[in-house]
């Protein structure tokens, strides 16, 4: 139910969004010039106040994350600034910016055209903000929490996508509902019903330790994890992170994908 209702604020990214811009003043900071668009990216050219010009590309697949880069130059270069990301759980939200190192060409005019051919590297966090009911954390203490979730979701990511690992299917997953559907049983069977469980999690002589009011059983955990992840799976944090954080695991998780995708020439039509 959780997870449903995770990715149903997913899909709202659009308000949160809204809500983000007031929360810094950069709806009111700058203007759009133009918006161009295809069937999985959306390009919108930026104006500040002072007149400096930006570029801002969304992807239709991950709503959370909007990528800005600078204006193309004459020749069509441009640089990878940052990744803004905005994701809702059921008591508030993440946000947070992404400083990027990257370069690529984009042209603009009646139509856009992009290519990102240098390899995008990922920095760190460079602001943050989170909301949690009613209380809004910012500065220090949320830039700490959010780095600190970030190497969390960056191990857990990796993991998921190692190509030794057990428990993955070899199979693309083709969306986040997907990856809720597929994932969320075999990392946390403690806590989705008993016939999603994987047959064998469960054996005699099992150990078990309580964290977050759920009963986690410890061999599962040693008999399937890397050592890295097993004290956060059993303290809760893991689980935490998923309810929090969901669609942010899903977007490192894909990142590898994402990359391909701007790497990739698209071509935009002018609205």
């Amino acid at each position: 139910m959780l997870g449903s209702v995770v990715l149903s604020l997913a899909g709202c990214a659009s308000v949160m969004d809204k809500a983000g811009q007031v929360l810094d003043g950069s709806a009111f900071a700058e203007k759009k010039v133009a918006v161009y668009r295809s069937e999985s990216m959306e390009i919108r050219e930026m104006r500040s106040r002072g007149g400096e010009r930006s570029v801002i590309i969304s992807l239709r697949k991950y709503p959370a994350i909007k990528i800005r880069g600078s204006a193309p130059d004459s020749g069509g270069g441009f640089l990878l600034k940052s990744l803004d990301y905005l994701g809702g759980n059921p008591h508030g939200w993440n946000e947070y910016r992404l400083d990027l190192f990257g370069s690529g060409n984009l042209s603009l005019g009646e139509t856009a055209v992009l290519s990102i051919h240098d390899e995008v590297e990922a920095m760190e966090i460079s602001s943050a903000r989170i909301r949690r009911y009613d209380t809004r954390i910012t500065g220090t203490d949320a830039l700490a929490s959010l780095r600190n979730r970030r190497e969390r979701i960056l191990a857990i990511a990796e993991w998921l996508n190692d190509g030794d690992n057990p428990l993955a299917s070899g199979a693309a997953i083709a969306n986040q509902k997907k990856f809720v559907q597929y994932w969320k049983p075999l990392l946390f069977p403690e806590a989705v019903r008993k016939k999603l469980r994987p047959a064998d999690w469960q054996q005699e002589g099992d150990r078990w330790v309580r964290a977050e009011d759920i009963r986690w059983n410890v061999s599962y955990t040693e008999r399937v994890f890397p050592e890295v992840l097993r004290n956060i799976r059993d303290s809760g944090t893991m689980l935490r992170d998923w309810e929090e954080a969901l669609d942010w695991l899903y977007v490192e998780y894909e990142w590898e994908r994402i990359k391909e995708q701007l790497a990739k020439e698209t071509q935009l039509r002018k609205l």
